[in-house]
């Protein structure tokens, strides 16, 4: 099979496209054909090795977290999937990744995949969706008619947060750049902020700490974004943040709380974020596709900044 893999940390330059046999699925285990990987941004921070200390990683690597295909290979023990199905593929980022024809991974890993979304929508689902799911029910103290601002509502995380926030029927506004305004309005925010524009006009204010009596915020950046959130919540509110730019709690000082949303690859919330894509409630964001051979490309347009709706999808049947 054909994969990108990297034997060291460094830049995209590591990344090479090499052949390999076909993994074999083990005990409890199925192994996936895939046709699609996501990129997400925690292939690009793992290969560069900023998140030494927090993941132990075997050399060589196979990047990938999310990933689409069909099993082809059942191991022992497996119940509930057969040889056919098509599977959305959740990969634990220490093992073999999803940049790649075919990857072995437990069963627990995998979903069906929601007959509605596209092979490239598909690849871009679990990832974000996950961590959407859990940051807004399993983690904030949300209820119907609540108000909440989502930063990066254009993302690939944001913009399903925002499509799950519609659902739960909340108040909607989000933070994200001009030219991605009326994409969020798509997706069914009520309110944008273009933080990289100070003059966008009279419909939109560019400052969101003018914003007052929200009762949850949902931080996916930190810094200083971070800092100027607390003064937008109302008293008792609640800010929610993932793994982000350092920052200093000041919950104490403004009266409200500061929960950090523990993300993992947790079935229940793997079956969640199919269902929901299913249902049509999450479509996930996609800005590119690239063939796989052109993963390094992938990795400098997100390092660049560049990418900034959504996910870069890499596509195994394309050879070019």
């Amino acid at each position: 099979m054909k994969a990108i893999q990297y034997s060291r940390y460094g830049s995209p330059d590591v990344l090479e496209l090499v052949t390999l046999d076909d993994p074999v699925a083990g005990p409890n285990e199925v192994r996936v054909r895939l046709k699609a990987a996501g990129v997400s941004p925690i292939d690009a921070k793992l290969r560069s090795g900023a998140l030494q200390a927090h993941f132990s990683l075997t050399f060589p690597k196979i990047p990938g977290r999310d990933g689409v295909g069909v099993i082809d290979q059942i191991g022992e023990g497996v119940v509930g999937l057969f040889i056919g199905d098509e599977v959305c593929v959740a990969a634990d980022p220490t093992r073999s990744g999803t940049y790649a024809e075919a990857i072995v991974c437990a069963s627990s890993r995998v979903v069906k995949k929601p007959p509605n979304l596209s092979t490239s929508h598909a690849a871009a689902l679990l990832q974000p969706g996950v961590s959407a799911w859990i940051s807004m029910c399993r983690t904030a103290m949300l209820s119907e008619g609540m108000s909440v601002l989502i930063h990066g509502g254009a993302g690939a995380v944001g913009c399903q947060m925002i499509q799950l926030a519609r659902h739960l029927r909340l108040n909607v506004t989000t933070t994200c750049r001009a030219q991605n305004i009326d994409y969020v309005l798509g997706l069914g925010a009520h309110r944008a902020v273009a933080y990289d524009c100070y003059d966008y006009g009279d419909d939109y204010r560019d400052d969101f700490s003018l914003l007052r009596h929200i009762d949850v915020v949902f931080d996916l950046i930190g810094g200083e974004t971070h800092a100027r959130s607390y003064q937008v919540l109302k008293a008792g509110g609640q800010l929610v943040y993932l793994s982000a730019t350092p920052f200093e709690n000041q919950a104490e000082k403004y009266g409200v709380s500061v929960t950090r949303a523990m993300i993992s690859d947790a079935p229940e919330a793997l079956h969640a974020v199919a269902q929901l894509a299913g249902e049509g409630v999450l479509m996930p964001g996609v800005m590119a596709t690239l063939p796989l051979a052109a993963a390094a490309d992938a990795h400098r347009q997100f390092e660049a900044g560049q990418i900034t709706r959504g996910r870069i999808v890499l596509n195994m049947e394309d050879g070019s």
